[in-house]
């Protein structure tokens, strides 16, 4: 059986104002440290204490769907006045999304309405990463999602059962500076460890909860739990 997506993780300065805001603007119900999906996402998102400030740019980032010009609207309005703020990652005026900065600077895109690659995706549209391709085809034997775009080295997967996209947008990666604020949690049995690694994946150690951490073939760190 694959490794089973079972959270998304931040690591966050103030655990709990980040779960709050992110509760607030998903419509998640809070459970703990956790949010639990109120849609056909299959992941929970779960928030950590983190061990410093944040730094540089996230590899991961939500991408956030609209279905109206209004809509998109509510949406940037309402994550505003949550904490977010505005900012500048390159974007060029005419592209259509609106990018933000969550409360502790964790950055994420508020997708214009009529995006055909994220027409049927719920909410929050994807989880876009930046990756490889050898990382996209990495992730969709190791979670068993079939690849739902491959093109110009760029990849994407979804799980059979719907919810988010995950995508990769293929070089030039930036420079990875410290420890990975966001980083996917997987849940299986101890056997999957030597399978991760025969597809790529290192080892990296054992945890205090139990779970092993290992890093994907870009580096990426991730966590697999029992």
């Amino acid at each position: 059986m694959p490794s089973r997506l079972s959270a998304l993780c931040f690591r966050a300065s103030s655990p709990p104002r980040l779960t709050r805001f992110w509760s607030e603007v998903l419509g998640w119900e809070i459970a703990g440290a956790d949010l639990l999906p109120a849609d056909d996402t299959g992941f929970r998102i779960r928030f950590l204490p983190a061990g410093g400030p944040k730094a540089g740019r996230n590899r991961i980032h939500f991408d956030l769907t609209s279905t109206s010009a209004q809509d998109q609207q509510r949406t940037v309005a309402r994550a505003l006045e949550l904490g977010a703020q505005h900012i500048d990652v390159g974007q060029r005026p005419e592209e259509g999304h609106v990018v933000l900065a969550d409360p502790e600077g964790n950055e994420f895109c508020v997708i214009e309405p009529g995006n055909g690659f994220l027409a049927d995706c719920g909410f929050i549209g994807a989880l876009s990463c930046d990756g490889s391709q050898q990382v996209g085809y990495f992730w969709s034997e190791a979670l068993g999602w079939p690849l739902v775009w491959d093109q110009d080295q760029e990849t994407a997967i979804r799980s059979p059962h719907g919810g988010p996209k995950i995508t990769w947008g293929g070089p030039p990666l930036m420079p990875a500076i410290g420890p990975n604020r966001l980083f996917f949690e997987l849940t299986a049995g101890p056997s999957e460890v030597d399978r991760l690694i025969a597809l790529g994946a290192t080892l990296s150690e054992d945890d205090e909860d139990g779970g092993v951490l290992m890093a994907d073939p870009d580096g990426n760190e991730f966590r697999l739990t029992p």
